[in-house]
């Protein structure tokens, strides 16, 4: 199966650093401080999660202010989402799940996009529609590494950006799996951190983080 420039796309970008800051933001006027701080942290690649209604203004923001900053809208769960997502700029897109019309959507377009799977026959459809580097959510609850192995078996060309129950203390072992591209975790940049302006901790948080890859050998 061909695999579609999208999913191309998606690998070059999440390979950028070993986690991707999931973010969650009330308040656009917090984004280009948190995305510096991120940035300054080693951690480039940034997911604001498309859950309030700062998001597309905070997205915009560190677009036009953070050149550093690589900005890609997460929980996109329809075609138009990923269409609000090209239109302003974003460098990539990523889903929680996966459905029949955002896959085609993705797929006839050229936004790196990373689609959403819990079981195989999700994957099925992924890898059907030509794509080879998914998120693996809700992660730790879907049944965890165990679960991963159990999927990269039968499909041992797709890469996997596994997100949910992941924090700093079992990172690494995610990490340390050979089929595991990145990590999307909220524990770097949280809602309560964001709202109290505390750019340090998070800078420290994003450091470290970004410090994993040597980790993984």
């Amino acid at each position: 199966m061909k695999v579609n420039t999208s999913s191309e796309g998606a690998r070059a970008l999440l390979a950028l650093a070993p986690v991707i800051p999931v973010i969650t933001i009330d308040r656009a006027a917090d984004a280009v401080p948190l995305a510096q701080a991120l940035v300054r942290g080693g951690l480039p690649a940034i997911e604001i999660t498309l859950r309030t209604d700062a998001a597309i203004g905070a997205a915009k923001a560190i677009i036009a202010d953070v050149q550093e900053a690589i900005v890609g809208l997460g929980t996109v769960l329809t075609p138009a989402d990923l269409e609000r997502a090209a239109d302003i700029g974003a460098a990539f897109a990523i889903s929680p799940g996966c459905s029949p019309d955002l896959l085609r959507a993705a797929a006839a377009g050229d936004l790196p996009y990373a689609p959403g799977i819990q079981t195989a026959s999700e994957l099925m459809a992924c890898v059907n529609a030509g794509f080879d580097v998914v998120k693996f959510f809700p992660a730790a609850p879907a049944g965890g590494l165990a679960a991963l192995n159990a999927l990269a078996g039968p499909f041992p060309s797709v890469s996997y950006c596994p997100t949910g129950g992941i924090g700093e203390v079992n990172a690494s072992d995610w990490l340390a799996h050979p089929k595991v591209i990145a990590v999307g975790g909220s524990w770097i940049a949280p809602p309560a951190a964001i709202r109290d302006g505390a750019w340090d901790a998070i800078e420290s948080r994003a450091r470290a983080a970004s410090g994993l890859r040597q980790a993984r050998g």
